[in-house]
Parts: C-alpha cells; sequence; structure tokens
C-alpha cells in the first residue's frame, strides 16, 4: 500500500473553507429548483429537476471533500467552519433573492464570524 498525503493545517482549514463554499452554492440551487416545483411534489419531479440535483451533487461534493479535510484534522476544529456557509448563504439570499438583511441577520452572521475566528484562534494552541 502507498503512503498517503498528508494534509497541513492550514490546507486542512482551507478544504473546509471550499466545503463551506460548496454547500452555499448547493443551497442556492436547491432554492432555486425548488422555486420551480409545482405544488404536489413528487421524487419523480425532483430528481427531473436539474437545479436540485445539481445542489444535491454539491452537497455530496462538499461532503466528500470534508471526509479528506477530516483525515488529518480535529473535528473540533473544522467542524465549526461549516457554520460560515450560513455566512455565504446569507449573503447570497440578500443578492440573488432579494431577501431582507437585517439588524437580526446582522447580529447572527458577527456571531457566527467571531465564534469561527475564536476557534480558529484558539487552534493553534
Amino acid at each position: 500500500m502507498e503512503p498517503r498525503i498528508r494534509l497541513s493545517r492550514r490546507q486542512s482549514v482551507g478544504l473546509t473553507v471550499i466545503c463551506t463554499l460548496l454547500g452555499a452554492a448547493g443551497q442556492v440551487l436547491i432554492k432555486l429548483g425548488a422555486s420551480q416545483l409545482e405544488q404536489s411534489i413528487s421524487p419523480l419531479a425532483m430528481l427531473a429537476n436539474p437545479l436540485l440535483v445539481g445542489g444535491y451533487v454539491l452537497y455530496g461534493l462538499m461532503t466528500v471533500l470534508f471526509v479528506f479535510a477530516l483525515r488529518d484534522e480535529e473535528l473540533s476544529i473544522l467542524y465549526p467552519i461549516i457554520a460560515l456557509t450560513y455566512v455565504w448563504v446569507t449573503g447570497l439570499s440578500v443578492w440573488l433573492f432579494r431577501e431582507t438583511f437585517n439588524l437580526a441577520k446582522g447580529l447572527g452572521v458577527a456571531t457566527i464570524v467571531a465564534g469561527v475566528s475564536i476557534l480558529g484562534r484558539d487552534s493553534g494552541r
């Protein structure tokens, strides 16, 4: 068996950030696909919707890449970074879907960013 390539902490964190972007893009595609569905939703209609399928494919890719990141880094370090997906989705929702951005959402986003930053700083110790 060949020795496997080990990821550094920076590489694992970077791969996890890429996962958050894939997850956010997947969620946007799922939202777009869901808006095209008829009132009665069937599994066949969902499978025939390329936007929904694309969103699920991005989620799957995100999961596979996250497995690679987790091989060489602590779950308690990487998993909080996944919360950044909420930050990207909030921004994309405001930009693409003209959703409202209010104080509560702003505080929520700020809390997530602060939490990820604090956990990231502590991870070096």
